[in-house]
């Protein structure tokens, strides 16, 4: 018998095994109690395995007999062994009838929704499905300037025209807020003026930093003018579930709301939640885009996280966070007596932004004259911290219901590290980095000049040009640091010198430019008209 014989002989009997132990475990009546209270798609996930037929369908892994030896060294062979494609017990993923659809009903009952689908390509396939459900070629869609990639991606793809609105930017955190409720009026007036309605109106809330906007004075505006709001509140989606956490979106009166279950909740990286409130936005036709959008082979262990997650938060919804807000609290207190470091907070902007979520802490290092990059370098060479964005002058820490006290004690011995290492240099030298942050403007998207929609320029012919001769001229390609991947350039915009001067800042600081063909942007690719 060769070595892959072998291997495939002890994968079939490590299985035969795993559902031995099931059978031999559980009497009939035992078996039956226990799989009634196993969350929908997981039960079914575990039906499928017990039947233990023979795989002759899609994935070629065929439950693990042929997985890679690399991966199943690491991981183990239950993934492989529970990975499988649309077999009848597990439902139909495009037009489900049975334990997904379970599944979906009794998370919108939990988030609060009308009707909740779930998603495997992220908040991003979200984002499209939900502008591409209410904008048709040639509709506006009002939204923030600095939103994520994937909306200017949406209408890219359903060819709407962007009314933007600029939020207000902290220069000494080079950090964007929310938007008001009075900026999205004035947008709304302003578009009533040319005699043009908004389709829709496009809100991210919590920003990655954590700036929430007043939804519900929002949602009221909107829906005056009869105009459906859509909620970016992928870095949201544990609201509910702390008396101290701010307001849902939906119990604010969004219309769609688009949740990263993964981020801050325990679900699968890639797995998120879109959830429609009310009739203003036709569910069918979200439906549709989504059969567009999303893969026809689905993961259904993405598919049982995102349903097993909303078995957990059952539970105990509103106790669930307690421990790691106690903990953030006493961790706040401490980062608050570490000379040279400050703490984001509300008083930070002008607007009066309704709250911030409270499990993302943004630091500032400006007093140690250090940028955020070089804050993590050192953060996570000698302290082992993993921050989860970082930026020109703070980087932010995403805290969740397995952070420790050994890691914000970590935290906190690696900031006074930093504190005892750098409050101590010339203050010349701190003078003269504030010069040049001045000098760069820091608002990398205060000026913003359409030549065409995002639409046009992405299907325009395009040649590449040297740097310096991209000023003036049209962009053809996204041009986002990443994280947080929200673009400073968006093609259809007219290349400006501040954001020019704003990209190669943070390039030379350590940022990746996603999007740019040239990430050292030594050529950039514009329009050929």
């Amino acid at each position: 018998m060769g070595q892959q014989d072998q291997k495939r002989t002890t994968l079939l009997d490590e299985i035969e095994v795993k559902i031995k132990e099931i059978d031999k475990t559980l009497t009939s009546q035992e078996y039956n109690q226990q799989k009634s209270k196993l969350p929908p798609l997981v039960n079914a996930i575990k039906t499928s395995v017990e039947k233990n037929a023979a795989p002759f369908h899609f994935p070629g892994h065929k439950r693990g007999i042929a997985a890679p030896s690399s991966l199943v060294d690491i991981i183990g062979i239950a993934p492989f062994l529970h990975d499988a494609t649309e077999l009848p017990e597990l439902d139909r993923f495009g037009h489900p009838s049975g334990p997904l659809l379970d599944a979906q009903r009794m998370a919108a009952d939990l988030f609060g929704a009308s009707q909740t689908w779930f998603l495997v390509c992220g908040t991003t396939c979200g984002i499209l499905a939900a502008i591409m459900s209410v904008c048709s070629p040639g509709d506006t869609l009002i939204l923030a300037r600095n939103s994520y990639v994937s909306a200017t991606s949406a209408m890219v793809l359903c060819g709407a025209v962007p009314k933007y609105i600029i939020p207000e930017h902290n220069l000494q955190w080079d950090i964007a807020g929310g938007v008001t409720p009075s900026q999205i009026k004035m947008a709304i007036q302003e578009l009533k003026q040319e005699g043009k309605k908004a389709a829709a109106v496009f809100v991210t809330s919590p920003t990655y930093n954590g700036v929430c906007s007043n939804i519900f004075e929002i949602s009221q505006i909107c829906h005056s003018h009869g105009i459906p709001l859509i909620v970016d509140e992928a870095h949201g989606a544990h609201f509910k579930f702390h008396p101290d956490m701010p307001k849902t979106a939906l119990s604010q009166g969004a219309d769609l709301v688009i949740q990263s279950t993964h981020k801050v909740l325990c679900s699968f990286s890639q797995s998120s939640m879109l959830h429609l409130s009310g009739n203003r936005i036709d569910s069918k036709r979200v439906h549709k885009c989504l059969q567009y959008l999303q893969t026809t082979s689905p993961n259904w262990l993405l598919l049982a996280s995102l349903d097993a997650t909303r078995d957990e938060l059952s539970k105990n919804p509103n106790t669930l966070f307690n421990e790691v807000m106690e903990l953030l609290q006493q961790g706040k207190e401490l980062i608050n007596h570490i000379p040279g470091v400050s703490l984001l907070d509300l008083s930070s902007f002008s607007n009066n932004f309704s709250s911030m979520d409270p499990l993302r802490i943004t630091i500032g290092a400006q007093e140690l004259g250090i940028s955020g990059f070089q804050v993590y370098d050192m953060l996570s060479t000698s302290h082992g911290i993993e921050p989860e964005l970082i930026g020109t002058k703070s980087f932010t820490l995403a805290f969740g219901l397995e952070t420790t006290k050994e890691h914000t004690q970590r935290l906190v011995n690696g900031l006074k590290y930093l504190s005892t290492n750098f409050l101590q240099q010339e203050r010349e030298i701190i003078k003269l980095k504030r010069k040049i942050d001045h000098d760069i403007e820091g608002v990398p998207f205060g000026e913003v000049y359409m030549s065409c929609t995002p639409r046009e320029a992405f299907f325009a012919r395009k040649k590449i040009v040297n740097f310096e001769e991209s000023i003036g001229e049209v962009c053809g390609e996204f041009i986002c640091p990443f994280p947080p991947g929200i673009p400073v350039l968006i093609p259809g915009e007219i290349i400006t010198k501040r954001a020019m001067k704003y990209l190669i800042h943070v390039r030379d600081q350590g940022a990746f430019l996603k999007g740019a063909a040239d990430p050292l942007l030594c050529t950039v690719v514009i329009c050929d008209f």
